[in-house]
C-alpha cells in the first residue's frame, strides 16, 4: 500500500476527511517556503501538495500564478522542488507528499528520469493538469514503474460518459475540480458539490478530495462531512504572499480543526 493509500485509508477508519494543503515550492524563496513546508504537518495538513514552479500555469489563478513567478525569480526549479522534498523527508517519512504542476517541465526533465528522481526524493503522487487520461501514456508508465500514483481531475463538466475514463487510470484519489474556471476564485454551493461527488463515487473506489475555492473553515467543514478531503491552496499562497508563514500555519491548523469535528 502506498503512503497516499495508507493515509487515506486510517482517515477513512477514523471516519473523517483529510486536509490536503497547497504550497507552491521555493516561494518565496526555497528556505523560507522549506520552513513552512516542514511545519505543515504539525499544522494538521494531512497530505501536501507541492507545486512545481512554471511560467505559464494556465489552470491557476492570480494568487497560484503570482506565486509561481515568485518561485521562478528566486531561482525555483524542478530540481530545488525535489531538494525540498528530500529536506522533508529527512524528518518526515508519514506525509504523503504529491507534485502538482504541468507537463512541460517533467518533459524537459525527462519523464523516465523524473519519476525515478522524483520517487527516490520521496514523492508519492503526480497531479499533472494539462494531461488528461487520453494523453498520459508517455508519463503514466514511468510513474506506476516508482510507485508514483497518478491523480487525474474531474470537474462539474465531467458527465457520466467522461468519468469512466477519467477514473480508469487514476490512482491515490480522484481530485474533484468544484468549479469550471481557475483556483481561488469562485466557490461552488455544498449541494452541487455533494451531488457531484455522489455521482463520481459511482463510478470508481477510490477516495475523492474536492479543492478550488475553498478558504475557510466553515467551507471546508462542510465538505468534509462527505469528500474524502478538502484541498486548500491559494488561502495559504495569499498568506505567504504577504510574509505572513506563521498565520499561514495558524490558518492550516484552523481549518484542520474543523475538517476534524466536522462529522462528530
Amino acid at each position: 500500500m502506498s503512503r497516499l493509500a495508507k493515509r487515506l485509508s486510517e482517515l477513512k477508519a477514523q471516519n473523517r476527511a483529510a486536509l490536503v494543503t497547497y504550497m507552491m515550492a521555493c516561494d518565496p524563496n526555497q528556505a523560507t517556503a522549506q520552513t513552512v513546508l516542514n511545519g505543515l504537518p504539525g499544522a494538521g495538513a494531512d497530505i501536501i501538495e507541492l507545486g512545481m514552479p512554471f511560467t505559464d500555469p494556465m489552470a491557476d489563478g492570480p494568487a497560484i500564478q503570482a506565486s509561481a513567478l515568485r518561485a521562478l525569480a528566486s531561482g525555483g526549479s524542478v530540481k530545488s522542488c525535489l531538494e525540498m522534498v528530500k529536506a522533508f523527508r529527512k524528518t518526515d517519512q508519514n506525509t504523503p507528499m504529491v507534485l502538482m504542476g504541468y507537463f512541460n517541465p517533467i518533459y524537459s526533465w525527462g519523464v523516465e528520469k523524473f519519476c525515478k528522481d522524483a520517487a527516490e526524493a520521496g514523492v508519492d503522487g503526480l497531479i499533472i493538469v494539462d494531461l488528461p487520461p487520453e494523453e498520459v501514456d508517455e508519463l503514466l508508465p514511468h510513474a506506476k514503474a516508482n510507485d508514483i500514483d497518478f491523480i487525474f481531475l474531474a470537474t462539474p463538466t465531467s458527465d457520466d460518459a467522461r468519468l469512466p475514463t477519467i477514473v480508469e487510470k487514476a490512482s491515490g484519489f480522484v481530485y474533484y475540480v468544484s468549479i469550471a474556471g481557475i483556483t481561488g476564485t469562485k466557490t461552488a454551493t455544498t449541494t452541487d458539490v455533494g451531488e457531484a461527488v455522489a455521482r463520481i463515487r459511482r463510478h470508481t473506489e477510490l477516495p475523492i478530495c474536492v479543492g478550488f475555492g475553498i478558504r475557510s473553515r466553515e467551507q471546508a467543514a462542510e465538505l468534509a462531512r462527505f469528500a474524502d478531503g478538502v484541498v486548500i491552496g491559494s488561502v495559504i499562497v495569499d498568506m505567504l504572499a504577504k510574509g505572513d508563514s506563521i498565520v499561514a500555519l495558524a490558518l492550516v491548523r484552523d481549518i484542520a480543526s474543523g475538517i476534524k469535528d466536522a462529522r462528530k
